[in-house]
């Protein structure tokens, strides 16, 4: 099997063993009967080191990566803060300046408290990236595009310098989805993606996982995920395994209106600055498409006054007002208030994440209602 599509529909065990079910059933269970305590190697013995239905999603993560292994968690911050577990006390972890807000507050508040030192850099600047690396550098953190002002990190020059130092690469790839951009193809040892977003795609679920290669980093982390009990429920894990058949048709539609959005939001007159790497006038377009095949569904937008935006969120009617993304349905977020929160004002001045920027996550509704929608609410 060759096409994603069909490999998510045949490729891990869609079919129930026990019965011919033609979907994994929920194994609605915590522990199993062992029959006999001198039997070794039995494959299952408690839920939280292992479930039926749990691990047939880590083997359907696993195939859509690309990867030889998959682990899935309760969060996408689960799987992140797992993964960031590698640097280890003492180490230090290079992470994009521009990354994501929870990410962020793990990273300055979460790892020094555990002896690890952190460096937020801008990865525009390579030389930089590469002069910050240290003895003690463990750990060399990608997220691209990034949220929200959709920056783009070079995947395979960053995954050069780190293989000079002999550095983790850890990738988030939440925005793009293994669809449109693979890192562990140009490099990267880990990918990890917050299932919450578009491989579940309906808003229903909280989710997190992490796909690689190794065999060593997989055995780590699959010991700090058990100890640190951030393993996935079997309702949550069933419901992200039915959202996935369907991840294709849903991307390739939000994809879609997410390039049409962006054309348009690009020619309003209260609008500053579009943020979107899928169109030529992007800063960030040709490195981008040089290592993912679409602009993905997500954009963010800068008006030049804050009243404007202000209205513009009162008149919208059909996309949600509200924290996360990747939902069949569109969602426009606030960053400076949501997603990154937890940054104080002046790190969120810093960075660029301004006051007068929306982040929209663009969904399955028809694109001339979108654009209506849009152009009523942008009208005095």
């Amino acid at each position: 099997m060759k096409g994603i599509n069909t490999k998510m529909l045949h490729g891990y065990p869609v079919i129930d063993g026990y019965t011919g079910a033609a979907s994994i059933p929920k194994y609605q269970t915590s522990t199993f009967d062992q029959k006999s305590c001198y039997v070794d190697g039995k494959k299952y013995s408690y839920s939280r080191f292992g479930n039926p239905t749990v691990m047939a999603l880590e083997s359907a993560v696993a195939k859509l990566e690309g990867a030889k292994h998959g682990l899935v968690f309760s969060s996408g911050m689960a799987a992140i803060s797992n993964v960031l577990m590698l640097a280890g006390a003492g180490g230090h972890v290079i992470f994009p300046s521009e990354v994501y807000g929870g990410t962020f507050q793990f990273a300055t508040e979460v790892m020094p408290r555990l002896s690890m030192e952190v460096s937020l850099l801008d990865y525009d600047d390579l030389e930089l990236v590469e002069s910050s690396i240290k003895e003690n550098t463990k750990i060399l953190y990608i997220e691209t595009p990034s949220n929200p002002l959709l920056k783009v990190s070079d995947i395979r020059k960053l995954v050069e310098i780190a293989k000079r130092h002999n550095l983790i690469t850890i990738a988030d790839n939440t925005f793009m989805t293994p669809f449109y951009q693979r890192p562990l193809e140009l490099g990267v040892d880990i990918v990890v993606e917050s299932m919450t977003k578009f491989i579940n795609g309906h808003s229903d679920v909280v989710a997190g996982m992490i796909a690689t290669n190794s065999d060593e980093y997989v055995g780590c982390l699959g010991l700090f995920q058990k100890n640190f009990g951030a393993i996935m429920g079997v309702e949550d894990a069933w419901l992200v395994l039915r959202g996935m058949k369907t991840m294709g048709l849903r991307m390739e539609k939000s994809v879609s209106n997410a390039a049409a959005i962006s054309e348009f939001l690009a020619k309003q007159e209260k609008i500053k600055t579009v943020y979107y790497p899928g169109i030529p006038t992007c800063r960030y377009y040709k490195i981008h498409m040089s290592q993912a095949s679409s602009g993905g569904a997500v954009l963010s937008f800068k008006f030049y006054k804050k009243e404007d935006m202000d209205k513009f969120i009162e008149k919208i009617k059909i996309p949600i007002f509200a924290v996360s993304l990747g939902g069949v349905e569109s969602i426009i977020s606030h960053p400076a208030t949501m997603s990154h929160k937890c940054m104080s004002k002046e790190d969120r001045l810093k960075y660029g994440v301004t006051d007068e920027i929306l982040r929209l996550s663009c969904g399955i509704e028809d694109i001339e209602d979108l654009i209506e929608d849009l152009g009523q609410a942008l009208a005095d």
